[in-house]
C-alpha cells in the first residue's frame, strides 16, 4: 500500500464526524456514550438500571442533562460531563461564567445526588477543519477558567479536564502510525493544551471512528475496520497493525512521545457502528464490529504502544432521532440499542452474560398510521404529505441501502405516515393524510424494517412542537421518498 493511500487509511478518512497521570487509564469496565437527541427518550431511571445490568460503569454525555444525572446519583457509575462547542466563548469571556456553569452542573448534582462526576468534557472535537477554527481561540481559555472553578470548588482533585479531539489533530508524514505529530497550525496550541492537562492530572480524550473511515474512502479496506486479524497487516518498523483502531491510537502515541508527553493518558471517547442509514451500516456490520470491540475491553487488551487498555466509551448506548443528518443518515442509528432500549442484535458481555435489555418502558397503544388500501398512488396529494411526514419525523431508515429501503411506494408512504404519527404522540388528527391514511392495530413492520411505536411520555393530545432544523435535516430523505413515488409512476406507464 502507497504512504499516500495508507495515510488516507489512518487519519484522514476518520473526520466525520482514566484522569490520573501514567502510562494510561486502565479499564476496569465497560463505558459508554449516552446522548439526548431523541424525541421520546427511555426515562432516566430505567437507563441507569440497563447499564448497571450490563456492567457499564462509565458514562459520557455531550452536556449537562439533568434528568440523567439525578437518577446516577449514588449508583457510583462515573461521569464524563460535556461543554457544548457553543458555550465555549462565554465560558472564555471568564472565570466567573465558568464558576456559575461548575457550580450549576458539577458541585450541585455531586452534593445533592452523589452523581459521580468524575470528568468536565470541555468542547467536542473543536478543532475539526470543517469548523474553519471557529473555536481554536476560545477552547483553550475556557479549558483554562472550568479548570480554576473547579480549584475554586474544592473538586479538582476528584473531577479531571478533558478535550475530546478528533483524529485530524494529529498527521502522519510517512504514513506509518510511528510517523504521528500534531497538525501544524494547531502544533503550539495542542502542545500548550496538553501540558495544561497534564499539569492538572487530566487526560487526553480521542475520537476513533473506523465505519467512518470506510465510509468515506471507497478504497479503505474493509476487513481492516475490525478485529480478527483478517486483514491486509502493516508493517511500521516492529510493530504489525491488523486494524485501524490501534493504528489510528498508535498514531496520536507517537505524536505525543514526539513532543515529550510519552506517558500523557489517553481515553478513547466516541468508537463504534452504526446499524442503519448507509449500505455499510447495518446489523451484521455493527455486532461484529461492537463484539470485537467489547472483547479487547473485556480481555484488557492494549494497542502495539500502549499495552495498558485505555477507558474506551462506546458510542453509542441508544439511538437518537433528533441527531443532525449532516454527516448522513446513519448518525440516528449509533445505539447498540434502539430508541427504546429493546436490543439490535446480541452480544457477548463476557462471563456467559448476554446484553440485556431495557425493562418497564411504558409504550403508547399498538397501532400504527398506514396508507389507506382505498388510496391512490396517483393521488396528488402523496408527494406533499410524505414531504409533510418526513419533515417532522425521521424517516431515515428509508434511504438506499437501508432497513427499509426496499419498501414498495405503498409502504414507503406507510412508514413516512406512521413516523410522523408516533412523534406525535399518536395524538388526535396525526393520522390525517388527506383521507389517505387510516390507523391499524395489525403491525406492519416487514422483514428488517421495523415500524416503530414511541415510548408514552405522556403527551397524547399535544401537539409536537416543530423546528426549522427538523424542517432542514429531513427534506433529503423526503426527497428520497418522492423520487420513488415518480419511478414508481414511470413503471406503472410501461
Amino acid at each position: 500500500m502507497g504512504l499516500c493511500s495508507l495515510w488516507w487509511v489512518l487519519v484522514l478518512a476518520v473526520i466525520c464526524g482514566g484522569g490520573g497521570r501514567g502510562s494510561g487509564n486502565v479499564a476496569h469496565g465497560l463505558a459508554c456514550n449516552w446522548g439526548s437527541r431523541a424525541s421520546h427518550p427511555v426515562p432516566p431511571d430505567i437507563v441507569v438500571k440497563m447499564l448497571k445490568e450490563n456492567g457499564f460503569d462509565k458514562v459520557k454525555f455531550f452536556e449537562a442533562e439533568a434528568g440523567p444525572l439525578k437518577a446516577l446519583g449514588k449508583s457510583d457509575i462515573e461521569v464524563m460531563v460535556g461543554i457544548p462547542n457553543d458555550m465555549l466563548a462565554g465560558l472564555a469571556s471568564g472565570v466567573q461564567a465558568a464558576v456559575n456553569w461548575v457550580s450549576a452542573n458539577v458541585s450541585s448534582y455531586i452534593s445533592k445526588y452523589g452523581t459521580n462526576i468524575r470528568y468536565v468534557a470541555v468542547g467536542n472535537e473543536p478543532f475539526l477543519k470543517t469548523y474553519k477554527d471557529m473555536f481554536v481561540s476560545t477552547v483553550f481559555p475556557a479549558l483554562q477558567n472550568i479548570q480554576a472553578a473547579l480549584i475554586k470548588a474544592g473538586l479538582a482533585q476528584k473531577v479531571k479536564v478533558t478535550i475530546p479531539i478528533n483524529a485530524d489533530v494529529y498527521q502522519t508524514d510517512s504514513g506509518l502510525p510511528s510517523g504521528g505529530n500534531f497538525r501544524t497550525d494547531i502544533h503550539n496550541l495542542m502542545i500548550s493544551i496538553i501540558k495544561f492537562l497534564n499539569d492538572n492530572g487530566g487526560p487526553l480524550t480521542i475520537n476513533i471512528y473506523p465505519f467512518l473511515s470506510l465510509q468515506a474512502d471507497p478504497n479503505f479496506p474493509f476487513e481492516y475496520a475490525f478485529f480478527n486479524n483478517s486483514a491486509q497487516p502493516v508493517v511500521d518498523g516492529s510493530i504489525t497493525y491488523t486494524n485501524v483502531l490501534d493504528a489510528n491510537f498508535d498514531t496520536l502515541v507517537s505524536a505525543l512521545e514526539k513532543n515529550g508527553f510519552g506517558s500523557m493518558p489517553v481515553i478513547v471517547g466516541e468508537v463504534g457502528w452504526p446499524t442503519d442509514g448507509d449500505p455499510n451500516a447495518n446489523i451484521a456490520n455493527a455486532r461484529r464490529f461492537n463484539q470485537g470491540l467489547v472483547n479487547r475491553i473485556i480481555s484488557r487488551q492494549g494497542t502495539p504502544k500502549r499495552k495498558t487498555p485505555p477507558d474506551i466509551y462506546i458510542f453509542a448506548l441508544l439511538d437518537e432521532d433528533q441527531k443532525s443528518t449532516d454527516p448522513g443518515n446513519f448518525e440516528r442509528h449509533w445505539g447498540l440499542f434502539y430508541y427504546d432500549g429493546t436490543l439490535k442484535y446480541p452480544l457477548d458481555m463476557g462471563n456467559g452474560k448476554s446484553l440485556a435489555p431495557a425493562k418497564g418502558v411504558k409504550y403508547l397503544k399498538r397501532q400504527w398510521c398506514v396508507m389507506s388500501p382505498q388510496a391512490s398512488l396517483s393521488d396528488p396529494n402523496l408527494a406533499g404529505s410524505i414531504d409533510y411526514a418526513c419533515t417532522y419525523a425521521d424517516c431515515t431508515s428509508l434511504g438506499y441501502g437501508s432497513s427499509c429501503g426496499r419498501l414498495d411506494v405503498r409502504s414507503n408512504a406507510s412508514y413516512a405516515f406512521n413516523m410522523y404519527y408516533q412523534a406525535m404522540d399518536q395524538r388526535q388528527g396525526s393520522c390525517s393524510f388527506n383521507n389517505m391514511s387510516v390507523v391499524t392495530a395489525i403491525d406492519p413492520s416487514q422483514s428488517s424494517c421495523r415500524f416503530e411505536i414511541m415510548i408514552d411520555i405522556g403527551k397524547h393530545e399535544t401537539a409536537k412542537s416543530s423546528s426549522s432544523k427538523g424542517t432542514k435535516l429531513n427534506l433529503g430523505m423526503a426527497f428520497i421518498v418522492l423520487l420513488a413515488l415518480m419511478i414508481s409512476g414511470v413503471r406503472n406507464i410501461y
